[in-house]
């Protein structure tokens, strides 16, 4: 224990110091391999007079300056005016999966099915796992199928401002280019 921090300085609300230390070095981690990532990319200054590395680089500075003030707070006594977490003790275990299988199949099925449909799909397992974290039911077919409907009502004009206004080429599932 440290002779200038108080006993209640020392208690840290929400975890320990070693944990916030960790979360601290994960940043500067996290940020050492952005700079790494972003050495490789060619700095030759385009339109603005940027070049395709600056904005790595100003995400990794940021990040790694981040990571320092976090280190910084934890090994001076922790995170003092940091609240006590609320929500559950425990994380919700079949919400995160249906969530994380949302995301997964949008990655997976993205150029087999298209852009609209792998996001409406996304969309609606998510929905589904935010859902049940709340509590609520998860509902059945019927729900089912509002939530890919709201989720095709998202992506599909989405997906028509990228590729018609904006000429990104997103993933379709016809050669049309509107699907």
């Amino acid at each position: 224990m440290r002779a200038d921090l108080s006993p209640a300085a020392e208690a840290v609300p929400g975890g320990s110091r070693t944990g916030q230390t960790l979360m601290g070095l994960a940043a500067l981690g996290v940020a050492g391999v952005l700079a790494w990532g972003a050495a490789g990319l060619p700095s030759d200054a385009g339109y603005a007079g940027v070049g395709p590395d600056f904005l790595p680089w100003v995400v990794t500075v940021a990040l790694a300056v981040c990571g320092a003030l976090l280190l910084w707070e934890a090994r001076t006594g922790g995170f003092r005016h940091m609240e006590i977490p609320s929500g559950a003790a425990r994380g919700d275990w079949p919400a995160f999966a249906w969530v994380s299988a949302g995301v997964l199949g949008n990655a997976a099925l993205i150029t087999s099915i298209g852009f609209v449909l792998s996001c409406a799909l996304c969309f609606a397992l998510a929905v589904r796992g935010l859902r049940l974290s709340e509590g609520k039911p998860a509902g059945g077919a019927l729900q089912a199928v509002r939530d890919a409907v709201t989720g095709i009502v998202i992506a599909a004009p989405t997906y028509w401002m990228f590729t018609k206004v904006l000429a990104v080429n997103l993933p379709g599932l016809t050669a049309s280019g509107w699907i």
